[in-house]
């Protein structure tokens, strides 16, 4: 696919064992904005405010760049200040096409609207993939019967002319009880809620209202573990996260019931709620700010294990090396033309970005 020009382009988290331990008390938390940088001597931060390194957008993609940022101010004492928060990829990419934001986490490409904003506003990006995503549709473990689901069962429960009737579980298959139908899922701002509605419903945005929904995964896990007659969806990080807790349905798009797992992604079977992830990058802030070079390198250096460590899937070596050959020679912009693409898989997104 040719490129399009955009101006031309408890969190969950597994901890390795010692160094993110070490990292988590040089790094301190928070109980409002996630931050990555409390607790660091004030002579090894950059003096200026204007310094800081300012990430946003997507609370699937958060885990991850939360860790990694995390990392490279461990093992460098030297680094920025930076903070990431998440408002949700549509949230993010509104205050980054404001140029408030140097990064966007997104776990969908960035939209035709989002581009014009950006080029309207001058913002020029790099859109770097950084690991892949197993969308996973959840239940309570009190829940016996809903062992898997198919996608047209899917769009029944979740598509606009739902709302307000199809509102008990033996609505969506007759030998399922007749106990209330409770949904929690991705709030509008959340690249989740797009992609999903895409993937399931035909069209992204298209959904039923009437559930219990968030840009916040946590807030859905909290949910789902709460609720024996719900059904969610949010990212596979979070779901491994809470797997204790939860229980995943299998999907079944047309070739027999599969569960989300790395291998299912990496083979292509999971679809179509298989995604890649994203990091958008300002290019007038890799060339302003100190240090975010340095940090955009590094979480494309070590993106491909720690990826794995949090719950999600690791892109082949090829793409990393691809993506960094893009920020090295100034290729900015989307290669997806402002949609997201179902059925993905990882082999032909390298494709595309090889292509760019």
């Amino acid at each position: 696919m040719s490129a399009a020009v955009c101006g031309r382009a408890t969190l969950p988290g597994t901890c390795l064992a010692i160094v993110l331990s070490l990292s988590t008390l040089a790094a301190g938390c928070s109980t409002t904005t996630p931050t990555a940088t409390q607790g660091k001597p004030l002579e090894t931060q950059f003096s200026s405010a204007e310094q800081t390194i300012v990430i946003d957008g997507s609370s699937t993609v958060y885990p991850l760049t939360d860790e990694i940022a995390k990392e490279f101010q461990f093992e460098r004492q030297d680094a920025p200040q930076i903070t990431v928060a998440f408002s949700g990829t549509g949230g993010g990419f509104r205050k980054f096409c404001a140029g408030e934001t140097d990064v966007n986490n997104a776990s969908r490409p960035i939209s035709t609207e989002e581009m014009e904003a950006c080029k309207s506003a001058g913002v020029q990006y790099f859109e770097l993939p950084v690991a892949y995503d197993a969308l996973t549709v959840v239940v309570h473990p009190d829940n016996t019967w809903a062992q898997n689901l198919t996608v047209e069962e899917l769009k029944q429960i979740w598509e606009p002319a739902a709302a307000g009737t199809v509102t008990r579980w033996n609505q969506v298959r007759s030998d399922f009880p007749d106990q209330p139908l409770n949904l929690y899922g991705a709030g509008q701002d959340s690249g989740t809620f797009d992609y999903f509605t895409e993937a399931i419903v035909g069209e992204p945005g298209e959904s039923r209202s009437d559930y219990t929904d968030s840009e916040d995964d946590t807030v859905l896990v909290q949910g789902v573990i709460n609720d024996p007659n719900a059904l969610g969806y949010f990212g596979y990080a979070y779901f491994e996260e809470n797997q204790a807790a939860l229980r995943a349905v299998a999907i079944d798009s047309g070739n027999g019931p599969v569960m989300p797992s790395r291998e299912a992604v990496r083979q292509a079977q999971y679809q179509p709620l298989a995604r890649p992830l994203f990091i958008y990058v300002s290019a007038e802030s890799l060339e302003n700010k100190p240090g975010l070079r340095e940090f955009v390198e590094y979480y494309l250096a070590n993106a491909q294990f720690l990826s794995d460590e949090v719950g999600y899937v690791s892109l082949p070596d090829a793409a990393y090396t691809i993506v960094q050959e893009h920020l090295t020679n100034n290729k900015v912009g989307t290669v997806f033309e402002g949609e997201s693409q179902t059925n993905l898989a990882i082999e032909d997104l390298l494709k595309q970005e090889a292509a760019f």
